[in-house]
């Protein structure tokens, strides 16, 4: 018996253009086909950013909804996340697309340092966004960029606005934030357990360290994010073909670990969200 591991896609992210990589799905139909792909290829979470019609990040409620329509057509179960990061964004219009309650949002507890800009996120903005995803029952990914994101997860949890256990993703590689380190992850798991009794982890490695970092969370008995979001930020030297080739590259390594993909339904449970209606 293998153990599953929910392999997520973050199919197109913020920053990523046409210009960076031809593959990078930007139209709501590209976004939707490059999931299926990606689906088929075994990934059971999407992670989702939408563009506007000139290719910028975007809180329009509309295109978020065309999106979550098409992969709950054509991905059956499929659990989708929406970010709600500020990268392009006005603070207050982050929110926005929760109203569509998709399975899961992401929420980042803290700012942190990026390579050339500071992605803010005020605790008063953090609190807002916890409370409304709690409220409408939206289960969030915790983003851990920096360490203190852990403990102010915790904190949190301690006042009500995040239902416990969480799921929480570790994001290494970007500089300015977490290196990919083994040790560091090895340290940050063992203080989320330490912490969050029952909580389950995602590790996503950006750039050149995407595979390196999800065969270290195949190992420590974590979940894996992949996907031209991550692949293309800082390494332009490695470009993907597309978000289906990622995710089989973690499908093709997930049996050196005893794993294997998880279905959707094996991540619903072990996520702790409903069966897709």
């Amino acid at each position: 018996m293998t153990i599953p591991a929910i392999i997520t896609v973050a199919i197109t992210g913020a920053v990523p253009s046409k210009a960076d990589n031809p593959a990078v799905p930007i139209s709501p139909a590209e976004q939707i086909a490059s999931t299926e792909a990606a689906f088929r290829a075994g990934a059971s979470l999407v992670h989702v950013h939408v563009r506007d019609d000139a290719g910028r990040s975007s809180s329009d409620p509309a295109r978020f909804a065309e999106v979550q329509a098409g992969i709950r057509d054509r991905c059956p179960g499929m659990i989708i996340q929406f970010s709600t990061g500020g990268r392009g964004r006005a603070q207050n219009e982050r929110a926005r697309p929760l109203d569509l309650k998709p399975d899961m949002a992401s929420l980042a507890t803290g700012s942190v340092n990026f390579a050339a800009q500071i992605y803010e996120n005020h605790p008063d903005l953090v609190a807002a966004m916890a409370a409304t995803m709690r409220d409408l029952a939206i289960k969030p990914e915790i983003e851990v960029f920096d360490l203190a994101m852990l403990y102010a997860t915790q904190s949190l949890i301690d006042r009500g606005l995040v239902v416990p256990p969480p799921h929480v993703q570790f994001v290494l590689g970007i500089p300015n934030a977490l290196p990919a380190r083994r040790r560091l992850l090895e340290f940050a798991v063992a203080e989320l357990a330490d912490l969050m009794s029952g909580a389950t982890w995602t590790a996503a490695g950006i750039g050149r360290h995407q595979l390196e970092v999800a065969r270290w969370a195949l190992e420590l008995g974590g979940h894996v994010r992949t996907g031209l979001e991550d692949n293309l930020k800082y390494d332009r030297s490695r470009l993907a073909a597309s978000n289906a080739e990622l995710v089989e590259q973690v499908a093709a390594v997930c049996p050196d670990y005893n794993r294997h993909p998880a279905t959707p339904g094996e991540a619903r449970a072990i996520l702790g969200l409903p069966p897709a209606s």
